[in-house]
């Protein structure tokens, strides 16, 4: 089985060619900034993005008849559970026009819907940005009009998860296990029994390299109106978290200037891990105190100084086990191989 696998984001387009759950080629395809500032739109985009893919199709001597599916990352749609929907025309229409965000990502089923009607090709999303499987006591977030958004890093999240409980003998659809995704944006959740119950979104947590996390309401308040509205949304989007307080969002170059000695960084690093460990100890009570296991995930879980006070906070809540990286593009072809297999069922989104 063929697999084609697309992933846009902000910057590049990471294009991958699997047979069966076996990697074959991937290729983060760089965009130019020069190119992106031509797009005054996002959805603009779309036809750059195809010729991308069907360039990477063309350098490494692939027919797009040769496929037997294609799988896309899910992009901000609205509301959705866990596992793939099926890549019609309504899904890109919601794609396109009713969004719950505008991000890089939703342009993966716009691209995989062309190929798909051009060549007659099953195509999928899987694991969206914006798996939403709350709890009703979870959804209320203080405001009526204005309920807590579900938005996390579920696909790698999820990966990460169903990983851990095959290692270890366990069945991911009866286990509790917390999974953090420690990246430009930290985002964690609460999977119990295979659903998403619980999450703690990159604006309502721990800062983190360049966005701001959770700020106190007030501070909101006095940013917005000294700064205007705009000024607030940089603070959560790029220029928070590590980039405010040290002029970096490199974990890295942090963990050097505290080894030359940088007291800040140092108390800025702590921080950071601090407000992570408190945030997994909010999730710990979601299924009364049961936890099987902490994991930690995403690009800078690397950073063994910060996953090493992370635990030494949290570790007496459940076993932490560390997997740097992120795995998406393997999320993905496993989704789609599960489809395919009749072992799971793509559902239709309709609103």
């Amino acid at each position: 089985m063929k697999i084609l696998i697309i992933n846009p984001g902000s910057t590049s387009t990471k294009v991958g060619i699997y047979e069966d759950l076996e990697e074959k080629i991937i290729e983060n395809i760089s965009i130019e900034a020069d190119i992106l500032k031509k797009f005054d739109d996002l959805y603009d985009q779309t036809d750059m993005r195809y010729e991308q893919v069907m360039e990477f199709l063309k350098k490494n001597n692939i027919s797009p008849s040769d496929l037997d599916v294609i799988v896309s990352r899910g992009g901000l749609l609205p509301p959705l559970h866990t596992g793939a929907y099926v890549i019609d025309d309504e899904l890109c229409h919601i794609m396109r026009h009713r969004p719950a965000q505008i991000h890089a990502s939703n342009l993966g089923a716009l691209v995989a819907r062309r190929i798909s009607k051009e060549y007659d090709i099953p195509a999928y999303i899987y694991d969206a940005v914006s798996v939403d499987e709350l709890t009703d006591e979870a959804r209320l977030s203080g405001v009526k009009k204005y309920p807590r958004r579900s938005f996390s890093h579920a696909l790698n999240t999820r990966a990460v998860a169903m990983r851990y409980c095959a290692d270890n003998g366990l069945d991911y659809y009866k286990s509790s296990v917390i999974v953090v995704h420690l990246g430009g944006g930290i985002s964690m959740n609460f999977q119990k029994n295979g659903r998403l119950v619980e999450t703690v979104s990159s604006d309502e947590g721990p800062f983190s390299t360049n966005r701001a996390g959770v700020l106190p309401i007030y501070s909101c308040i006095t940013i917005a109106a000294d700064e205007g509205a705009e000024a607030l949304q940089k603070y959560e989007d790029s220029i928070g978290g590590l980039v405010s307080y040290l002029g970096t969002n490199d974990a890295r170059e942090v963990e050097k200037m505290i080894e030359e000695g940088n007291e800040e960084a140092l108390l800025v690093y702590r921080s950071m891990a601090y407000q992570i460990a408190k945030s997994i100890g909010s999730l710990a009570i979601v299924d009364n105190g049961k936890v099987d296991a902490i994991l930690l995930t995403g690009g800078i879980s690397y950073s063994k100084m910060l996953t090493g006070w992370v635990k030494e906070k949290v570790e007496f809540i459940a076993p932490v086990e560390i997997y740097p990286g992120e795995f998406e593009m393997r999320a993905l072809a496993q989704g789609a191989y599960r489809v395919m297999q009749g072992m799971e069922k793509a559902d239709y989104l309709r609103l």
